[in-house]
């Protein structure tokens, strides 16, 4: 096994299969089973890597002592109810149509899912990118298009392209309606708050964007081991084995093992776009609340584009989820399991909260992986 000589591995292994070898991995759980010597908590803040370790299956490959807890990586299921809230309103207001991703479409506001509200009548379309719902909005001039625009630092370059192209053409029927949020400081208000763990497996589709870089504030300032890693099970059990290393050495630093993707400048041109429409701003996170500078706000130049300054909407009184943990599974207090609702009141058919929506969720997850053992 030529690829685990040392943890540069990864970089002698170049196809799917590779990363998904059964003997590689069981290598690499030995490895972990070997070097553990106390109990550790690592905390996963992608929605691609809460996925990936269930149904790989990485926590059955683990020792007793390894726990990974899922953390606020979900961009739908951090978006707030009173998101979802102004969405169905604007919607309502039968002069817009709503260009939106699919699986923002069951996310539960305080009183409906935008689904109930297209069922109900109003104008609410799927689309697979924010360039979409600027052409769909170049080819219906007589109505108002809004994209609602959420995620990380991955899918704020694509809102950023779309709005400079939205500018260069003067469309003057196409709007935003803005969430996007930054992923470092959610992490370091999880830490302020006192969130108990022993490291971090950092996001790799955010550090492709941002660089490895951006989480070097943690070892420094919390001294917590960081690994930015991949999605496959090798990346998954390397990722592990790294930070258990690290926490072994008393050595906390930001490694990579996702080398084949990720630098520790990042991706300068799409950085470069976010910075031109885009800059820091207070975010709300459902469950976290409102986080200094954990959002993107739309600058001045780019302003005539901001559907939450453009459109006038009334709010319904808004009635408080009954019983759903959302906001403490995202915090990694709770798991999926420890929810009242979970696997009763509420499924993926019939979603109580947003973590239970998405397939990045953590308890859409849990439910697929989990609920028959």
């Amino acid at each position: 096994m030529r690829w685990m000589t040392s943890l540069d591995g990864e970089q002698h292994m170049k196809y799917v299969d590779e990363y998904r070898n059964g003997r590689h991995i069981a290598r690499l759980a030995e490895m972990i089973s070997r070097e553990v010597s106390r109990e550790y908590v690592f905390m996963e803040v992608c929605g691609g890597h809460t996925a990936a370790i269930h149904r790989f299956g990485i926590p059955s490959l683990l020792p007793p002592q390894v726990r990974l807890i899922s953390g606020p990586g979900c961009p739908v299921c951090v978006t707030p109810a009173s998101y979802i809230d102004m969405l169905v309103a604007l919607a309502a207001g039968g002069e817009v149509t709503i260009a939106m991703f699919g699986d923002l479409m069951r996310v539960p506001g305080t009183m409906v899912t935008p689904a109930a509200a297209r069922a109900a009548g109003a104008d609410i379309r799927v689309v697979l990118s924010a360039g979409d719902a600027l052409e769909l909005a170049s080819s219906e001039r007589k109505r108002n298009v809004i994209f609602p625009a959420i995620g990380f630092e991955t899918t704020a370059p694509g809102t950023a392209v779309t709005l400079t192209e939205a500018l260069k053409r003067d469309v003057k029927n196409f709007f935003v309606l803005n969430a996007h949020k930054v992923m470092p400081p959610a992490m370091e208000m999880l830490l302020r708050e006192g969130t108990t763990i022993d490291g971090f497996i950092c996001p790799g589709h955010v550090a492709v964007v941002t660089g490895s870089s951006a989480f070097d504030f943690i070892p420094r300032r919390y001294g917590l081991a960081c690994v930015v890693t991949g999605f496959e099970p090798a990346d998954l059990m390397l990722a592990v084995l790294m930070l258990v290393r690290q926490v072994n050495s008393r050595s906390p630093r930001v490694e990579t093992e996702y080398r084949r993707a990720v630098t520790p400048e990042g991706n300068s041109r799409a950085r470069g776009y976010m910075d031109e429409v885009f800059e820091p701003g207070d975010a709300e996170w459902r469950g976290l609340g409102v986080i200094p500078n954990g959002g993107l706000t739309i600058r001045e130049k780019y302003r005539r584009f901001d559907a939450g300054d453009r459109f006038s909407f009334d709010l319904p009184e808004p009635e408080h989820e009954s019983g759903c943990r959302c906001g403490e599974i995202l915090r990694g207090v709770i798991t999926p399991a420890d929810c009242p609702l979970f696997a009763a009141a509420c499924t993926p058919d019939s979603p109580g909260g947003a973590c239970m929506v998405s397939d990045e969720g953590a308890c859409n997850t849990w439910y697929k992986y989990h609920i028959h053992e």
